[in-house]
């Protein structure tokens, strides 16, 4: 699924607030109640709980950043490789992660420089497929915005 997502010549902190504000933008426009979290490298450079959100949105995104950091590409992308008939037992227990670590559930996407892994955009408060499509929209229109 890495295919969709753009990579970037540079990204830095001031990057990650536009895009986190175009982020939290579009979430508004459709009256969505998410949390969106932007890390570079280890770093959470970018957090906003929508209102009506709850703390435990925080725990969902940082469960699914760390799929994508773990794993290289969206979590929605390993969790439709890897999680058989919603067997997220099996998918721990083959990788040996914690399940209070990792969640593979769409809405977390990596974030690439130079087609490196460089941080992760995340999501959580909707369906998987509304998280990942926001945040991959967002971060194309943000690529094609920033090099001009």
């Amino acid at each position: 699924m890495n295919e969709d997502i753009p990579s970037f010549d540079r990204f830095d902190h001031d990057d990650a607030w536009r895009l986190g504000c175009a982020i939290v933008e579009a979430c508004r426009a459709e009256k969505l109640t998410v949390t969106v979290c932007i890390r570079l490298g280890e770093q959470r450079v970018f957090h906003v709980g929508l209102p009506g959100s709850s703390a435990d949105l925080d725990n969902w995104v940082e469960r699914k950043s760390n799929v994508v950091s773990h794993f290289g590409e969206s979590s929605m992308a390993v969790s439709q490789k890897f999680v058989r008939d919603g067997d997220l037992a099996g998918f721990w227990t083959a990788f040996g992660l914690s399940s209070t670590k990792y969640f593979p559930s769409g809405g977390a996407v990596p974030l690439l420089v130079g087609g490196a892994l460089a941080g992760v955009v995340a999501l959580s408060g909707v369906d998987s497929e509304t998280e990942h499509r926001i945040a991959v929209t967002a971060m194309r229109e943000y690529a094609t915005e920033a090099s001009r």
